[in-house]
Formats: C-alpha cells, structure tokens, sequence
C-alpha cells in the first residue's frame, strides 16, 4: 500500500486522489515519501488547503512526478510535540501571496487514515487539547480576576486564554504545567517569521504583542499564584506575545528576586534570543534557573539573515550561553526546524558542534513557522538535495552522539530534568 495524494477543490472539499502517489518538499526539492516516516495525524492538528498552490505527487504510471492542475495543494499544521520532516509538496501559481505564518507539513491518506510525516519528540501532554476543559480555564479567569482585580498581567493572559486560544496561558489558569509571564513590547530583532509583529507589508501576525510593560511586581504575583498552586512549576519570560523580554531586564530581575523572596520552588525559564549577556548574568544571580536561546541556525550567516538583529549580533547569544553555563544555569537551544536546511550535512555538522562546544543541556525541536519555498529565498539557502540528511536521521543521530542531550519539545521542570538524567 503507497500513501497516496492528498488534494483540495475549489469549495475547499478535501480528499485523497489515487492513483497519485503523496510526496514530501524540502526546499523546493520533491521526494516519494517512505512509509517509515509516516505516523497519523496527530489529534488537534489541522489540515489546510494552500491557495495559488498546485499539488504535486508521483505518478506510478508514468513514473514521474505530477502536477495536478485544477486543484489546490494540502498541508498539515501538527500538534505541539511533533516536528515536521517533510513539507506539502506543491507548485506555486504565478506570484502567489507569501502564506501565513504556520508549518506546512505533508499530509496523505494511507491505511484509510489521514498520516502525516513527522517525529515525536516529546510525550508530554502539556499542550493536548483533549485535557484543557475550556469551561474550567472560564470559571477561573473569573476567580483570577476577583483575587487580583488590579493585575493587568492576568488580564492580558486572559486574551490570550481565550481569545487566541494560546495553550500557554490555558494552563495558567488550568494551573498546571508552564505559566507564561509576558513582559515586553519591544524587540531588539526582526525576525522574518516574528508571529507577533510583521511590517504593513509583511504577513499577517498569528498574535498580537502584549502593549504595556508589567510592573515586577504584577509579574511575582502571577508566577507566586502558579508555584504555589501546582505540582512540578515553570514560569517562563518571553512569549509568542511579546517582543524579547530582556529589553525589561531590570523589571525581570526585579521580579525574580521577588518570587525568590517568597519560595525557591519551581523553575524560573527565560525565552529569548540571549542578545545581552550582561542581563543575562543579573537573572541567574537574582534566581533564575534556565534559559532557551531561539536559534534558526548554528551558523552566524543564516541566523543573522532571520533575525536581523538590532545592536546586537550572533557573538554575543554565543556569550550569553557561556555565561549561563558558567552561572550553571540549565540551557535549551529552541531550534526552529525547517526540512532541507536543518538536515543538510553543514547545518547538522554546525549544530553538533554548538552542542559539544558550550555543553547544550537541551534541543526542543520545533517547527519553524514560514512559507516553505520563502525561506529559502529570503535567506538565500542553496539546497543540495545530495547533502540532505533526514530530519529523522539528525534526530536519531545526536541522540546517539550526546546521551546526556535532553531531546524534547516544551521547557523541561525540575522534576523532568533530575528524571531524565
């Protein structure tokens, strides 16, 4: 049994399309997809159908690829959890509008099934929809607001609770797991795929940015109420909401030391692009615990063509991960993964050594969210399909080569980590 192609019609029905075999895309390059890669759509995925955008397969007949004119291609945006290893392969239509800022995984129907290509790399449940009771995050958004009425941070993850619909911030009032603490407008990058700012030109963005900075106090009294009420807690600065949060340094150090006052339970986590070192040195001695650096690439080039960084440069990420290794602070680079770029013999090779050379605690492998065929013109990525290794194959490859490397998805706690080593 082949997978076989996955197509949309122009009133957006979706269905399989046999005899045409699906195919996978990396950089504009086009496979037949192994059914070893293949695993079902995992629940709360979606499927999408991609406008100005012929699907492409293989036909057995004639054995070549195909493009199927007439119909519009189909794309898979995977739960959290997943990592994509293949694209939606598709051709564009004339000069077809830049797509939204998701990933575009390939999806067939195989085995009667939708399937989708892609790597499980984390098991927990932290972001199933299946156990976030919408009713419950509902009824305590009212408590939060009756026990902190003048919290204007709590206010903010309520719109992103239900508004937005972030998982995130379902959890802080679910009280469970990781609670968001957003506190930045502004950003020092300008990232090309940014999800909560986009030039007039630009995409869409997917949310918009937090608009006020907290106070430190705001921020205590949010992560207070989540350590004290949950289990095994993460508080973690800097959101998909926000711009980079060690631009509120001062605020952020002052609220760690608050939150330090008070308990030394729970992992206090920074999200950022480690742009200042010297900030980063004042977290962990006020109490931080970890921190996950956001990174494209483990090559200066490509990283500095997607975040076009602003007063800062790719030297000093490298230092501030020296300097929270040295404040023995935890370290997880978030690896924004794209299939034909991250798996080619040189990123692959610039990545292991990023690991062994400043000692890497973590990678959380993710997908990058951007038009597939874009990417790679915006940062000018030659693709040599001869040097692709497999997104599987690099997974499996650097957990064999760094046993110690945790290999996940969301920002480990403590409990996690003591477990897993």
């Amino acid at each position: 049994m082949k997978p076989i192609l996955v197509v949309a019609d122009k009133k957006g029905r979706i269905y399989d399309f046999p005899p045409i075999e699906a195919c996978g895309m990396k950089g504009g390059y086009f496979f037949c997809l192994p059914s070893a890669e293949l695993i079902k759509l995992p629940y709360g995925s979606e499927l999408f159908m991609l406008p100005e955008r012929a699907p492409l397969g293989y036909d057995p007949k004639s054995k070549d690829f195909v493009t199927l004119d007439g119909y519009f291609a189909v794309a898979s945006f995977i739960s959290p959890g997943y990592v994509l290893s293949y694209n939606s392969s598709y051709k564009e239509i004339h000069r077809p509008k830049m797509l939204p800022l998701f990933a575009y995984g390939t999806v067939t129907f195989y085995k009667g099934e939708f399937y989708v290509a892609a790597i499980r790399v984390d098991r927990e449940l932290r972001q199933d929809l299946r156990f976030m009771n919408i009713s419950l995050v509902k009824k305590n958004v009212k408590a939060y607001k009756k026990l902190y009425p003048r919290n204007r941070l709590i206010r903010h993850l309520e719109s992103c609770a239900l508004i937005y619909g972030c998982p995130a911030a379902k959890n802080f009032f679910l009280k469970r797991y990781e609670a968001p603490l957003p506190t930045s407008p502004y950003c020092n990058a300008k990232c090309i795929g940014c999800i909560s700012y986009q030039p007039p030109t630009g995409c869409y963005i997917t949310q918009p940015r937090i608009k006020f900075f907290p106070t430190a106090e705001e921020i205590a009294e949010t992560a207070l109420h989540h350590i004290k009420n949950v289990k095994d807690p993460v508080v973690s600065f800097g959101q998909g909401c926000e711009g980079e949060p060690l631009i509120a340094g001062k605020t952020i150090e002052k609220s760690i030391r608050l939150i330090r006052t008070s308990t030394n339970k729970g992992m206090i986590n920074i999200n950022t692009n480690a742009s200042r070192p010297e900030v980063i040195a004042k977290l962990f001695d006020a109490g931080l615990n970890s921190i996950r650096v956001s990174l494209n690439s483990a090559r200066e080039d490509y990283y500095t063509r997607y975040y076009k960084p602003r007063g800062y440069a790719y030297k000093d990420v490298i230092e501030s991960i020296k300097i929270a290794k040295k404040k023995r602070g935890f370290i997880s680079i978030n690896y924004l993964t794209m299939p034909g770029f991250t798996d080619s013999k040189d990123e692959y090779t610039a990545l292991k050594n990023l690991i062994e050379n400043y000692k890497i605690d973590m990678i959380q492998w993710r997908n990058l969210n951007f038009d597939p065929l874009r990417y790679f013109k915006e940062l000018k990525i030659s693709v040599d399909a001869s040097r692709l290794l497999g997104i599987r194959e690099i997974i499996c490859s650097i957990k064999r080569e760094f046993p110690q490397l945790m290999i996940g998805y969301f920002n480990p706690s403590k409990a996690r980590i003591k477990e897993k080593r």
